[in-house]
């Protein structure tokens, strides 16, 4: 795809919606051999899932995946597809990646004012219709917003950092939190620039799209996500997904 078709026969003009998926990372908590994105699931690589789930809303104009620029086993796996476009802007960061496709859909023909959903590669086992949930409630928000869930389990903070943490420090009250989720929609104009002024802040961690938001002193909106819709981060993760997978195959 060399450029992204604006509107229908009609002329339309109203802001269109894109996916944006981060694929240029490592995955080094997964334990795969090589990027995670590209593991083997339920006989697919794992980012196949991923696609599959977005080229059936068909709200969204079109997907752009997001590579390193050494990248050559997208193609190799013959992940190529109608309605997907591929961009080798990936950086060191996820912010960077996605700060780098922002520019690439721009150069294709998106505008500022169209939509993206910011979707990670792993999270594989998205439903469409979540997707159609998120875009019907945020197409006319002043913001944007994610998907996500009200936090159902009590939380603790670990003496220690990281997951080997082998005391409580304390209890964290969870009213009122939210685990997030992607997809994240905002407008590519917005979200351009709040990546642009957070990625020159040294003391700001951009863990995902709607942090860079709300250093901007914007809040998004919440939708609420699914519980599969799980991001497979570690080894047994990968177990789990395939379960699901399997699942509604045979439904």
């Amino acid at each position: 795809m060399t450029s992204i078709e604006r509107g229908e026969s009609t002329g339309d003009a109203r802001p269109r919606c894109y996916a944006l998926v981060p694929c240029a990372g490592i995955g080094a908590r997964a334990g795969a051999q090589g990027p995670k994105q590209y593991a083997s699931l339920a006989g697919r690589p794992l980012v196949a899932w991923t696609l599959e789930s977005l080229v059936r809303v068909e709200a969204l104009a079109a997907t752009l995946v997001v590579l390193a620029p050494d990248d050559t086993q997208f193609e190799a796996l013959g992940l190529q597809r109608e309605g997907v476009a591929v961009a080798r802007a990936g950086g060191a960061t996820r912010a960077d990646s996605v700060a780098g496709g922002l520019d690439a859909l721009l150069a294709l023909g998106a505008r500022a004012d169209d939509w993206v959903l910011v979707h990670d590669a792993a999270r594989c086992l998205l439903r469409p219709e979540a997707v159609e949930r998120l875009i019907e409630t945020c197409r006319d928000d002043a913001v944007g917003g994610l998907l996500a869930l009200p936090v159902a389990d009590t939380l603790k903070r670990s003496t220690a950092e990281g997951v080997r943490g082998e005391r409580v420090e304390l209890t964290v009250p969870r009213t009122a939190i939210w685990s997030a989720q992607t997809p994240q929609m905002f407008r590519i104009g917005l979200l351009r620039e709040a990546l642009r002024a957070g990625l020159a802040r040294a003391d700001l961690a951009i863990t995902d799209e709607a942090s860079a938001i709300e250093a901007q002193g914007l809040q998004p909106r919440l939708v609420r996500g699914d519980f599969e819709n799980l991001k497979v981060t570690w080894p047994e993760d990968f177990a789990l997904a395939e379960r699901l997978l399997r699942a509604r195959e045979l439904n």
